[in-house]
């Protein structure tokens, strides 16, 4: 890395604590620092024990200390201890402290709105902060197992099926491929998992059961998190769902048009073999006993 690319770097650091208004002393204009309104963004998105806040943002136990009683003395939150372990804290939105949080979403909505649509060319925009986002947060990137009805798979399935349609040289149509009904992916048949990076959906695999065995589907990860190694804890959890259901093969199918993926599976100790159904898209399969 050459000293123009250090430059680019330090540049991007300082135009987004400028327009992020890290050092201004009413974030947004409502009377107090950024510090204060991340805690209650936290808590007003969901994030209510007091432990994982701290985690969340990054902060010691002093500093979270100060920044909630800051938030109690103006009277927009309350701490109480946990209804199943006095020593855990949950904190929670007074009424004043909800339109609080509401004012801010309001006014970082507006201001996300103001910079795309003012940029040419707003979907590149887009693409380089997910890209940005990804690779700054890929050490906090969790993983859920959902129902794959879950509005948050339904998005990643979609995104998966617009990237095969635009990848086959003959197109893709969920409907001609043997796509799996929703409840085999769901315990105790199977599973289906998301990947999330701080809420965003960032990929998605699914576990089908075939009783003693299983049929990995739906792998996909977006491609602002690829080379996170995300496809290969996906296939982690997979193997280990696949074993608590006492499934003792796997199997799955892929298309040599998608060269990554079988190189990623040989990579993984999956062993090629004939084919097993009659999907009219999929030209690789392969198989791995547990």
């Amino acid at each position: 890395m050459n000293k123009i690319d250090i430059t680019r770097i330090r540049r991007f650091h300082r135009t987004v604590t400028r327009e992020a208004g890290v050092l201004d002393q009413s974030f947004l204009g409502r009377g107090r620092p950024l510090g204060l309104a991340r805690v209650l963004n936290a808590i007003g998105r969901g994030i209510t024990e007091v432990a994982a806040i701290r985690d969340y943002l990054g902060l010691d136990s002093g500093l979270m200390s100060r920044l909630l009683r800051g938030l109690e003395d103006e009277g927009l939150v309350s701490t109480t201890p946990a209804p199943d372990d006095a020593r855990r804290r949950i904190a929670s939105l007074t009424d004043a402290g909800q339109a609080e949080f509401d004012a801010y979403e309001d006014l970082s909505n507006t201001r996300a709105h103001r910079l795309l649509q003012n940029h040419p060319n707003a979907q590149a925009l887009l693409d380089a902060m997910d890209l940005i986002a990804s690779a700054l947060g890929q050490h906090a990137v969790t993983f859920e197992e959902v129902d794959t009805r879950d509005s948050r798979a339904i998005w990643c399935l979609t995104q998966y099926f617009d990237e095969l349609a635009r990848r086959f040289e003959t197109g893709f149509e969920v409907h001609l491929s043997k796509d799996p009904e929703a409840t085999s992916m769901i315990r105790p048949q199977g599973a289906f998992f998301i990947a999330l990076s701080d809420g965003l959906p960032v990929g998605c695999c699914g576990l089908k059961g075939h009783g003693d065995w299983g049929e990995v589907k739906r792998l996909w990860v977006a491609p602002s998190a690829r080379g996170l190694k995300l496809a290969t804890r996906f296939m982690d959890r997979i193997e280990a769902t696949a074993h608590d259901l006492g499934q003792s093969v796997l199997r799955l199918d892929t298309n040599s048009q998608l060269p990554e993926a079988v190189a990623m599976y040989r990579r993984l100790g999956w062993t090629e073999i004939d084919r097993f159904n009659d999907d009219p898209y999929p030209d690789v399969f392969f198989e791995k006993r547990l």
